[in-house]
């Protein structure tokens, strides 16, 4: 049985999303500590799936986050302009004029090459968007006066200080009132957590969060590492490859948390840098849904491939595809996205279809 959704003539949006919006810079063939020039794009774990659903598949989409009003703000929000995500939801902060008060993010991010893995130099404490309290976004007017079809949040938002937790629980309980179905991509980062209680907080906030979510996304550390589920083999250089371990814990976390509609898992094996072994596996309705194997996908830049899954995945739920259509469509937008630089995809959704149906990389005239 298919998610069931609003209908798409009663909302404003297909999917809203919450969470930070970076100013990404890329030191392309050098090293941040080497490099003279950068690159200056766009990107967050929950941003990148709003624009992944609006630039490649064409949904409307808008982001609920906070920037400091400067020209580094506006340049981000010429970004998402470019991107197609509606920036009305945007909460400009005043700038004092440093920033001792209120800022931007920044990150750093080497691609990495061969054995050499990429690194990810976040510049964030202080931003607009961790100065987010309850209370502050008028959800009623989002889900209820506007409407969207899908809410999507993660915990890369829920830990970037003591009240954006509180903030993301108030959305999803606001979505569920309203019938609006709620994602979550776990997205652990042990660096996010250290000053805000660790991994004893990051439990006691994702086990709140997950109570009020449809569809849960993560590979199998962010299910240990978030929600406390143990699994078997665990390696730093495999996330789910195994789909035998995701079926085994997916006993335990369905029992925890019967709410669940959807479970996606992203399964990779890092052989380089630029080499990884792809698929994504996905629970359904009592069902398993495996993606094809990506052998050997070789990666330009893979930021953000979790989060192009996540915006095809989603995509596929919106327009009511089958659950292995879902999956498929997930894993191959992941996998094209990783093919270009930045955060967030650069692909058309023909050539999503075109990878799901089979299609090589021959030259299209």
């Amino acid at each position: 049985m298919a998610i069931k959704t609003r209908d798409a003539a009663s909302c404003r949006w297909d999917e809203v999303s919450l969470g930070e919006v970076m100013l990404r810079l890329d030191p392309g063939e050098y090293r941040v500590h080497t490099a003279r020039s950068f690159r200056a794009s766009e990107g967050g774990g929950e941003y990148n799936v709003a624009r992944g659903l609006r630039r490649c598949f064409g949904k409307r989409t808008a982001i609920v986050t906070a920037l400091a009003d400067n020209g580094i703000g506006r340049l981000v929000e010429d970004l998402m302009l470019q991107g197609g995500v509606d920036p009305s939801l945007v909460r400009w902060e005043p700038f004092d004029g440093i920033g001792r008060s209120v800022r931007n993010g920044l990150n750093f991010t080497e691609r990495g090459f061969g054995m050499r893995g990429a690194v990810g130099v976040s510049d964030r404490a202080n931003t607009a968007v961790s100065r987010l309290k309850p209370g502050m976004i008028d959800w009623d007017a989002v889900f209820g006066g506007d409407g969207a079809r899908w809410f999507h949040c993660g915990g890369i938002f829920a830990a970037l200080s003591d009240s954006t937790a509180g903030v993301a629980l108030e959305a999803l309980k606001k979505a569920k009132e309203y019938g609006v179905v709620a994602s979550y991509d776990l997205n652990y980062r042990p660096s996010l957590w250290k000053s805000i209680g660790g991994p004893k907080r990051a439990l006691e906030v994702n086990r709140e969060i997950a109570k009020y979510v449809d569809v849960m996304i993560g590979n199998e550390e962010d299910f240990t590492m978030a929600l406390g589920f143990e699994v078997e083999g665990l390696d730093e250089n495999i996330s789910s490859i195994d789909p035998a371990n995701f079926k085994r814990m997916l006993a335990d976390v369905l029992r925890a948390y019967p709410n669940f509609q959807a479970v996606a898992n992203t399964l990779r094996r890092v052989r380089t840098a630029g080499v990884n072994d792809w698929s994504a596996i996905l629970w359904h309705d009592g069902e398993f849904h495996q993606a094809k194997q990506y052998d050997g996908l070789e990666i330009f830049d893979r930021v953000g491939g979790g989060d192009s899954f996540a915006s095809g995945l989603i995509y596929g739920f919106l327009e009511g595809l089958s659950p292995q259509e879902c999956v498929e469509y997930g894993a191959a937008h992941g996998a094209l996205a990783m093919t270009t630089p930045g955060d967030t995809s650069m692909a058309s959704v023909k050539e999503v279809e075109a990878l799901v149906g089979g299609g090589s990389a021959r030259v299209r005239r």
